[in-house]
């Protein structure tokens, strides 16, 4: 019985194409190799030639492409028919597909994106409430940076169905700035000022020109629209200097900038606040008596 096992072990590795399945693993090493060292000098090349969209597409499909023709050759050199591999290939794309519909989905929306191109990585794009920058496209889901430095992974299928806003697809951006004056101050005086601080500002561009519009008359101000261009770099700088330089310049010219009132109003039918201002030397002996009840 011994005998029979130990024939039947040896058997199996004496009927075994070592040297095929080795020449076949060298290929596989050697493809892996090659598709790397190819990638990274594609990757090289272009890195200063082309966007950093492009050339992570283009060192993708240099690195797979290398990759799928050794393991071919690889297969073919183990014994495997190359029809056969095919075939079962299709067969287990086809289980998969049925197996896993939201990768399928997924993997097709990928496709969409790649071809509609409605951001490159290095963009900063905007889904839902979710703001950062794209360092990722791969063919299951988009990866982003968020500005408090978060890692965030989107569903290709979500950015597909969603509406997403790129903020830096176009070199200048236009910043809105909400003005809120008194009634009493001069409007277009206050408007002379805002386009006189846009021409001072560095970060403000001379064309398209800057303006000024009223938009509505608020509670307790009247609020103008104060817009100008910036570079798409420059937005935080443009945004954060602007609105100090409009304060600082309301504030010597000795325009108010009225903040909300609240009005407190008891009804009719019930007694009015009493409301009393006492110095602490006006006090009387019976109003601290009064507050030392309160206690």
């Amino acid at each position: 019985m011994l005998e029979a096992i130990e024939t039947g072990v040896l058997k199996v590795f004496t009927d075994i194409a070592w040297g095929q399945w080795l020449s076949s693993a060298f290929l596989l090493v050697l493809g892996l190799f090659l598709a790397s060292l190819a990638a990274r000098s594609v990757s090289r090349f272009m890195a200063q030639r082309s966007s950093r969209h492009h050339t992570v597409m283009v060192r993708r499909l240099v690195f797979y492409v290398i990759v799928v023709v050794f393991s071919i050759a690889a297969l073919r050199e183990a014994g495997f028919s190359l029809d056969v591999v095919l075939g079962a290939a299709g067969i287990l794309t086809v289980a998969i597909g049925f197996a896993s519909q939201t990768s399928a989905s997924n993997m097709i929306s990928g496709l969409f994106l790649l071809v509609e191109k409605p951001f490159e990585i290095g963009d900063f794009i905007e889904v839902d409430a979710t703001l950062g920058e794209v360092i990722g496209i791969d063919m299951l889901s988009v990866k982003l940076r968020t500005p408090d430095n978060l890692y965030v992974r989107i569903p290709n299928e979500t950015l597909i169905k969603t509406r997403v806003v790129n903020r830096s697809r176009f070199p200048i951006r236009r910043l809105d700035l909400t003005v809120g004056i008194a009634y009493a101050e001069d409007v277009e005086r206050v408007e002379a000022l805002l386009l006189a601080l846009a021409e001072k500002d560095p970060h403000c561009l001379e064309e398209p020109k800057p303006f000024t519009l009223v938009t509505a008359f608020g509670p307790s101000s009247v609020d103008l629209q104060f817009s100008f261009w910036v570079p798409k770099e420059k937005v935080l700088e443009g945004r954060g200097g602007m609105m100090v330089a409009i304060k600082k310049a309301l504030d010597r010219e000795g325009i108010e900038i009225p903040f909300p009132h609240t009005s407190v109003y008891a009804g009719s039918h019930s007694e009015p606040f009493r409301v009393q201002l006492l110095g602490p030397e006006k006090n009387t002996e019976k109003d601290l008596l009064d507050a030392e009840k309160d206690r």
